[in-house]
């Protein structure tokens, strides 16, 4: 095989972290899993599961395959799969999901819509277009 013919292979184990004490502004786009136990103002993509932790405190949107919520959010939430806010969580945004989990104690300020998978993906930008068609001679 040579280098050309050569495919990038993620780590389906890999799991990007940001501790609790860190502050980051900006757009994380990964295509692993993310645990968030600090601050981040900015959007968030990942085609993976997003973890945010109780330190945590997000003020942006979050775009992922699932999301396992015990901190803050102050933002809109897609989600492709699952959204688990656990006990403690609060979010003060909208929320774009398939299914939904909530323990007693979690607090969300917002509206809840169900969403489609193909909804999912116009949002995420996963959109598969059709080829465009031949030129007629």
């Amino acid at each position: 095989m040579t280098m050309a013919q050569k495919e990038t292979v993620v780590n389906a184990n890999a799991i990007s972290r940001i501790s609790a004490g860190t502050i980051i502004k900006g757009e994380i786009l990964s295509p692993c899993d993310i645990r968030i136990d600090g601050t981040f103002e900015g959007k968030i993509q990942s085609k993976g599961r997003v973890v945010i932790g109780e330190t945590a405190l997000i003020n942006g949107d979050i775009i992922c395959d699932s999301i396992d919520l015990w901190g803050k959010v102050e933002g809109n939430v897609f989600v492709k799969d699952t959204l688990n806010l656990k006990e403690g969580c609060v979010v003060n945004g909208n929320l774009n999901i398939r299914k939904l989990s909530v323990e007693l104690g979690a607090t969300f300020n917002g509206n809840c819509r169900m969403i489609t998978e193909t909804d999912f993906d116009r949002v995420s930008g996963n959109t598969k277009q059709a080829p465009a068609a031949a030129p007629a001679n």
